[in-house]
């Protein structure tokens, strides 16, 4: 069975429990950054509520705040452990920064359209292991009982 790591938005947070339920129910080991062992998930709101207003400088001190160093940690540990990064679409810098980085591990990445927006042609999209609008199709992609 797969370690997995979901990267995503938090926005697409039922999504997310989802996707991490149904995989957990098939047998993997699933990490699932809204909710990890031990904690809650990092938010710059912890650090400051008016985090969106930040200039640069203001943005390179919280970076090396303890809430935003425990909530990497957290995150790249993970990344670590973790053989298959899922990408559920659609998200931002942050999941498609971990998806490309495990692309450069040479770890499985799959893409996850939701349905939520259109779906947006990506050329660069070539170097992940799969793409799917079904999670059943994941899960049967991670059974190697797929095309």
């Amino acid at each position: 069975m797969a370690k997995i790591y979901l990267a995503s938005s938090w926005k697409n947070g039922p999504v997310i429990n989802e996707v991490a339920t149904r995989l957990r129910s098939a047998g993997h080991e699933v990490y699932d950054f809204t909710n990890p062992p031990g904690r809650t998930g990092f938010s710059w709101d912890e650090i400051n509520e008016k985090w969106k207003d930040w200039s640069l400088k203001e943005y390179k001190k919280a970076i090396n705040n303890p809430i935003a160093e425990a909530g990497f940690k957290s995150d790249f540990d993970a990344m670590k452990w973790a053989d298959t990064c899922i990408l559920i679409l659609p998200c931002g810098r942050s999941a498609h920064t971990e998806a490309g980085w495990f692309a450069g591990q040479g770890k499985k990445v799959i893409v996850l359209y939701t349905g939520y927006g259109p779906i947006i042609p990506e050329l660069m999209y070539k170097i992940y292991n799969y793409q799917t609008d079904s999670l059943p199709d994941i899960i049967q992609y991670l059974s190697g009982k797929s095309e």
